[in-house]
């Protein structure tokens, strides 16, 4: 069994991109989107728009991983237009490429090291820490990783942490940012003045707040799970953070279309450049894959992961809050 930088090595025939292929993807994506978002606009029924409303949020989270993939140079490398699309895009998905691609790099070199600035990832403090805390920092630290902040992930991470934040405190590198929040602006006073206020509600609203909810929540249980492993610096390697510390999310193959395979979390972040369309692909061929630390979407197993709140550095692993109190 392969292991360590060989195991990363074997990846590399994987990491191929075929452009034809996420080119479909992008433009079947994008029809979809189109289809949907006419339909939270035009509908014989409110019921019949409510569900357009939440197939439009879930192809929304679909062309997020795809433009996630282009961001990581995994796909359609030399294309001017793909290039170009993907920046309109990040901007329509409130996530612009000058803040994600900062946050998210960090968080690929840094995932799961205990002493690392935690940008672009929910933050995780040992035992230790925690006790040492003031109330103002501990009420902070369980702010940015309580359920509700990810529920309304719209607003929390997305509309403040990628456009208001970055936008109004670095103008100058952080320009898309702005933009993005005040073309969603319009996009609201469009829909409002045309369709009028409920219309909006199905075709703005709810979509972002499922897209955002569902990014947010599976961007935290990918690595925030009852078997994750957390390192010191010292202690820490890059394939370790990615079979130790990502995990391989089961899901039906309808969930996987949607949410673009990013549940093969561990294969991603063992070598990013692998298109997504290629993850089930590694994971059939390699069986060192095929052992993954693993989470579902299944109701109990999502309340068990919200549960985890600090690393207890005795136990080796992230324990509720109760345990800490205790």
């Amino acid at each position: 069994m392969r292991t360590g930088k060989t195991l990363i090595l074997a990846t590399k025939e994987f990491a191929k991109d075929d452009p034809a292929k996420s080119w479909w993807a992008i433009i079947s994506t994008c029809i979809l989107l189109a289809l949907t978002a006419g339909g939270t606009l035009y509908n014989f029924h409110w019921l019949a728009q409510f569900a357009c409303s939440i197939l439009l949020g879930l192809l929304m989270v679909r062309l997020f991983v795809i433009y996630h993939d282009h961001q990581h140079n995994a796909i359609l490398t030399k294309s001017k237009v793909a290039k170009v699309f993907m920046q309109i895009w990040g901007i329509i998905a409130i996530t612009p490429t000058s803040i994600w691609t900062h946050s998210h790099n960090h968080h690929h070199n840094h995932n799961s090291k205990l002493r690392s600035a935690h940008i672009g990832s929910y933050p995780v403090m040992t035992k230790e820490r925690y006790q040492r805390a003031s109330k103002k920092e501990r009420a902070q630290y369980l702010a940015m990783r309580h359920p509700l902040t990810i529920i309304f992930g719209y607003f929390t991470i997305f509309l403040v942490g990628m456009c208001i934040v970055p936008g109004l405190s670095d103008r100058k590198d952080h320009k898309d940012s702005l933009i993005a929040l005040i073309l969603h602006i319009v996009l609201y006073t469009v829909i409002i003045s045309i369709f009028g206020p409920l219309t909006a509600v199905f075709a703005v609203f709810i979509p972002y707040f499922v897209a955002c909810a569902m990014g947010s929540y599976l961007f935290y249980a990918q690595h925030n799970f009852p078997s994750v492993v957390f390192k010191e610096n010292d202690g820490w390697t890059y394939e370790g953070a990615a079979l130790e510390s990502s995990s391989y999310c089961k899901m039906s193959p309808i969930m996987h279309y949607f949410t673009g395979n990013i549940g093969y979390h561990h294969i991603h972040h063992l070598n990013s450049k692998i298109p997504f369309y290629r993850l089930p692909e590694v994971y059939a061929k390699m069986p060192e894959l095929q052992n993954a630390k693993t989470t579902t979407l299944n109701p109990i197993e999502v309340l068990r992961c919200l549960r985890l709140k600090i690393w207890d550095s005795d136990q080796q692993k992230l324990v509720p809050l109760k345990d800490i109190a205790a």
